[in-house]
């Protein structure tokens, strides 16, 4: 009891608070959990021959923080008596103190998951602008509440129930690693959006794609989210610059990375619409933009 009254900031890790530590199967060696390991034996200061993870269902030993005892992976500690996680897992190993994420195991992903905030704009967030108001998708911290999630089979991954009737399903499409900083999208503890087009994406990659200007799927170019009210501005911008005589009968073919339509349009500086759907999301194809058709 005086142990535990002790604080759970005394032990644990800075991804989990707990009372116990693991010996990896993998190397041998006692770290504070998975995640200490990987970031010490899968990082680019290791030989790429010497990089690994360790794999969580094979964890077999435990050593508690307490009294030190090393033992088979169990909830509470067979000397001292000490309970090493709040939560436990026995199918994939995991310890946790932290209940308030509301930690859940599924059999269909074969991992646990926790979802602390679930939210479909930006500006809920980050208090964005006006520009990050209106770009809305869906994008949630897997963590929290088995009653809060479903599991995809398609996409092979548990999603908000917010997604089941919305999102556009990509076989495995949580098994990729992230398009921007290549992180294993399956077991990231980041926060995930889930765009348009069913790909997915760190929330917080996908924050710096926006800050830089980039509104379209890394992987196949479609809109990453509602762009109607954008288009709406750029009908106006293109409207009130008129182009000079010089250009004004120069066509060029496009093609729409929304809807994949190819379109023959009138040349114009700022951008090219599609007829099909409206969209601005295209990429010219034919024609050289440096040439105009004189009168």
């Amino acid at each position: 009891m005086a142990a535990d009254a002790a604080g759970p900031e005394r032990y644990g890790c800075v991804h989990y608070r707990r009372k116990c530590k693991i010996r990896a199967p993998c190397c041998g060696e006692v770290f504070d959990c998975r995640h200490c390991h990987n970031e010490a034996k899968d990082s680019l200061e290791v030989s790429i021959h010497g990089r690994h993870v360790v794999p969580r269902h094979e964890i077999k030993l435990v050593i508690c923080s307490l009294c030190n005892k090393e033992q088979d992976v169990q909830q509470d500690c067979s000397n001292c008596g000490a309970c090493l996680g709040k939560y436990f897992c026995a199918k994939c190993n995991l310890f946790d103190d932290d209940v308030s994420k509301n930690q859940f195991h599924c059999d269909g992903c074969g991992i646990c998951r926790q979802v602390l905030h679930t939210c479909q704009n930006l500006s809920e967030i980050f208090g964005f602008c006006f520009l990050l108001s209106v770009l809305r998708y869906h994008c949630f911290y897997r963590t929290g509440g088995i009653e809060n999630f479903y599991h995809c089979d398609k996409c092979g991954c548990c999603y908000t129930y917010l997604l089941k009737d919305s999102h556009l399903c990509v076989d495995r499409a949580m098994h990729q690693n992230c398009p921007v900083c290549f992180e294993y999208l399956f077991e990231s503890t980041k926060a995930v959006s889930v765009l348009h087009c069913g790909h997915t994406i760190h929330l917080q990659c996908l924050y710096e794609m926006r800050a830089h200007q980039q509104f379209s799927c890394p992987v196949c170019l479609r809109s990453s989210c509602d762009m109607s009210a954008m288009w709406q501005k750029l009908d106006q911008e293109v409207a009130a610059s008129s182009m000079p005589a010089i250009c004004q009968k120069k066509m060029i073919w496009i093609l729409c990375n929304d809807c994949g339509m190819t379109s023959n349009v009138q040349f114009h500086i700022l951008a090219h619409k599609c007829p099909g759907c409206s969209s601005y999301n295209t990429r010219q194809t034919r024609g050289d933009k440096a040439e105009c058709s004189r009168v």
